[in-house]
C-alpha cells in the first residue's frame, strides 16, 4: 500500500501553474509550425502535418482540459505519456530532428517531475529514455555507433538527474507545506476551541447575569412608577437601558465568534444573525444569497471567518458601501463570493508572490487552503469580488 501510495501524483496546489504549463505547450507547438513555415516545409512536408495535425491539436486539447479539469491535466497517462509519444514520432518521421527531440523531451520530463514529484517523475523518466533510444538505433549510421551510445548515455543521465533533482525537490516542498498546512489546521482548531469556550463562558456567565438584571430592573422601574417615585423610576430605566446595550454588544460579540462558537449554528444562520451587527459597525448595505449550506461544522467556520473577514476588507479598506455575499453549491463544488463597490486594489495584485501585508488576505487564503480549495480576487475600480472554490464533502464522489 505505501509503495502505491508513493506513486501518487503530489497535490497542486492552484491550477494557474498548469495552465500557463498548458499555454507554454501550445505556444511551443505554434512556433514549431512557424519554424517549418518559414523553413520552406521541408521534409516532403511530413513534419509540419505531425506538428499542426498532431501536436497542435494535443496541445489544444490539454490547455482546454488544464483550464477545465487542472488535475486531470497533469494525470501521467493523459499529459507525461502524450507529451512522449509526440516526441517519438517526431523522431520516426524526421530522423534529423534528433537534438531538437532530445532537448524537449528533457524539459517536458522536468516539468512533469514538477507536477509529479520524484517517483512518480523517475517513473516517467524510464518510460521515456526507451521510448525515444531504441528508434534512433535503426537510423543511426552504425560506423558512429559509439558516438550514438555516448548520445544517449549523456541524455540518459541528463534525464534521469533533472527528474531526480526537480522531482526530489518538488517532494520535499510539498511535504514541508502540507506539515505546516497540518499545524495551521490544527491552530485553527485550537482557535475554534477557544472560541468556543469563550462563548460558552459569555453566555453562562455575564449574559445570564445582565438578562437577571434587566429583569430585575424593569421590575424595579415598574414599583418605582406605581409609588410615584419619577426621578428613582427615570434612573432605574436608565440602568435597564445600560443594562440591555452591554447586553446586546455581548450577544454581537458572541455571533462574531461564528458558527464554530455554536453548535447548533449553521453558516448562513450565523451570517444572517450577523449582517445587521455589520451593517450597524461599517455602515453597510449587505445582500445575502445563501444555497443551503448543511456542511460540516468546521468547514461552516471557515466559510463564517472568511465572510467575515472580506466584509470587514471591503468596509474599513475598500471604502465600500454595499457588500453581496453570495454561496453556491453546484458541480461538487462550493464557491462562496464576498464583492463590494469599493475602490478595489488599484494596480497591486492582492494576491502577489512579492506584495507585503494583507494579512486578511492571507488569513483568507489559509482557510481556502485548508478547505482544498482555492482564492482568487476579480479587482477594479468598481468595486473587488473575491471567491473561494473547494470541493464540496456532500456532493457524489467528493474525496
Amino acid at each position: 500500500m505505501n509503495g502505491l501510495l508513493s506513486l501518487r501524483r503530489l497535490p497542486i496546489e492552484s491550477k494557474r501553474s498548469i495552465v500557463t504549463f498548458a499555454w507554454a505547450r501550445l505556444g511551443l507547438t505554434v512556433l514549431g509550425v512557424l519554424l517549418v513555415l518559414g523553413l520552406g516545409v521541408p521534409y516532403d512536408g511530413r513534419l509540419l502535418v505531425l506538428v499542426a495535425g498532431v501536436g497542435l491539436p494535443w496541445s489544444l486539447l490539454n490547455l482546454a482540459l488544464a483550464m477545465r479539469s487542472p488535475s486531470r491535466a497533469v494525470t501521467p497517462p493523459i499529459a507525461a505519456v502524450g507529451d512522449v509519444l509526440i516526441l517519438v514520432a517526431v523522431e520516426i518521421v524526421v530522423p534529423d530532428a534528433y537534438g531538437v527531440v532530445r532537448f524537449l523531451a528533457l524539459t517536458a520530463l522536468a516539468i512533469h517531475a514538477h507536477f509529479q514529484g520524484e517517483r512518480v517523475g523517475l517513473a516517467l523518466a524510464v518510460f521515456a529514455i526507451p521510448a525515444l533510444v531504441v528508434p534512433t538505433a535503426f537510423w543511426f549510421d552504425a560506423a558512429r555507433a559509439d558516438l550514438l551510445v555516448l548520445y544517449e548515455a549523456a541524455f540518459a543521465t541528463a534525464a534521469l538527474t533533472t527528474v531526480a533533482l526537480v522531482g526530489g525537490f518538488r517532494t520535499a516542498e510539498t511535504a514541508s507545506r502540507l506539515r505546516a498546512r497540518d499545524l495551521t489546521r490544527r491552530t485553527m482548531q485550537t482557535e475554534a476551541d477557544i472560541r468556543r469556550r469563550f462563548s460558552e463562558s459569555l453566555h453562562d456567565g455575564p449574559v445570564q447575569e445582565l438578562i437577571g438584571l434587566d429583569m430585575a430592573l424593569a421590575a424595579a422601574a415598574g414599583e418605582a412608577g406605581r409609588e410615584g417615585a419619577t426621578k428613582t423610576a427615570g434612573i432605574l430605566a436608565d440602568a435597564q437601558a445600560m443594562a440591555q446595550r452591554n447586553l446586546r454588544v455581548l450577544r454581537d460579540e458572541m455571533i462574531d465568534l461564528g458558527p464554530s462558537a455554536f453548535a447548533e449554528l449553521s453558516y448562513d444562520i450565523a451570517v444572517e444573525r450577523q449582517l445587521p451587527v455589520w451593517e450597524r459597525r461599517y455602515g453597510l448595505e449587505l445582500g445575502l444569497d445563501l444555497d443551503d449550506a448543511d456542511l460540516p461544522s468546521e468547514l461552516e467556520g471557515y466559510l463564517f471567518l472568511i465572510t467575515q473577514e472580506a466584509v470587514v476588507n471591503a468596509a474599513r479598506h475598500g471604502h465600500a458601501e454595499r457588500v453581496v455575499v453570495t454561496l453556491r453549491r453546484e458541480h461538487g463544488e462550493i464557491a462562496l463570493t464576498i464583492a463590494d463597490d469599493g475602490r478595489g486594489f488599484g494596480a497591486v495584485d492582492p494576491l502577489g508572490a512579492a506584495e507585503p501585508g494583507h494579512v486578511g488576505l492571507a488569513s483568507i487564503r489559509q482557510r481556502a487552503e485548508l478547505m482544498r480549495g482555492e482564492l482568487t480576487i476579480d479587482s477594479s475600480p468598481q468595486g473587488v469580488a473575491l471567491t473561494v472554490r473547494a470541493p464540496d464533502p456532500g456532493a457524489d464522489g467528493a474525496a
